[in-house]
């Protein structure tokens, strides 16, 4: 039996992105797909004493109406430092920022990254490293790419030798749910719902922020409020 997921990659994803990688043997960024704006891909958001405000990677999007997410390029050099000094500014006060800024500080301060994807898979490879989750991170560029949405997803799975696939509960809006049951896959739907609050800063609390609020609201503590750790 082996589980396997495919997203695109997001920047400093919410929790639920991490309990949908724990809970899969596999987990394959879904980079080579067409970038889209004003999405997941180079953005997140977090909690201010005025509310929700996004974190943005500026990125090249002018004249690349096609351009895939592994193609994406960042449009200005400064960005990591602007986010890092923003993060620390309505962070610093958080009950466990001081023990786990070291390695986002680290990123933030020293990266030289040009590909969206990269950072997005660096920052994800780093949360994961706190949280404790060893799941296998993989590209669909390793893999041979069919078409059709459903049997693309479908053909990942197979080469992956995965024998179930769990999906994110958007995808039911497309996917053709026979077509796994014919090839013998068993297909799971996530959910997102049920989690439990946790101490957050700036009321009211919100579920859909960055990872990074959990982790330095709620540290060591912070797998209690997820599913899968």
């Amino acid at each position: 039996m082996k589980k396997v997921a495919i997203l695109q990659s997001n920047y400093i994803p919410w929790k639920g992105y991490f309990d949908m990688i724990k809970m899969v043997d596999e987990f394959i960024l879904y980079d080579d797909m067409q970038y889209t704006k004003r999405d997941w891909r180079n953005r997140n958001k977090i909690k201010t004493p005025n509310g929700l405000q996004w974190l943005t990677v500026p990125v090249e999007v002018k004249g690349k109406y096609f351009q895939k997410i592994n193609e994406t390029l960042v449009s200005e050099g400064n960005w990591a430092k602007d986010h890092w000094n923003t993060i620390k500014g309505f962070y610093g006060k958080a009950k466990y920022f001081k023990e786990y800024k070291e390695p986002f500080e680290a990123f933030y301060l020293t990266t030289q990254e040009k590909y969206l994807s990269r950072i997005n898979f660096e920052l994800i490879n780093i949360v994961n490293e706190i949280l404790g989750i060893k799941t296998k991170i993989s590209w669909s560029s390793d893999y041979t790419i069919v078409d059709g949405k459903t049997e693309r997803l479908l053909n990942l799975v197979q080469q992956a030798n995965g024998t179930e696939y769990i999906s994110g509960p958007a995808a039911k809006d497309y996917i053709v749910e026979d077509l796994f049951k014919e090839a013998g896959i068993q297909l799971s739907w996530m959910d997102y719902s049920g989690y439990n609050e946790y101490e957050q800063l700036y009321p009211p609390f919100e579920h859909g922020v960055t990872v990074l609020d959990l982790i330095f609201n709620e540290g060591e503590n912070a797998k209690q409020f997820m599913k899968s750790l």
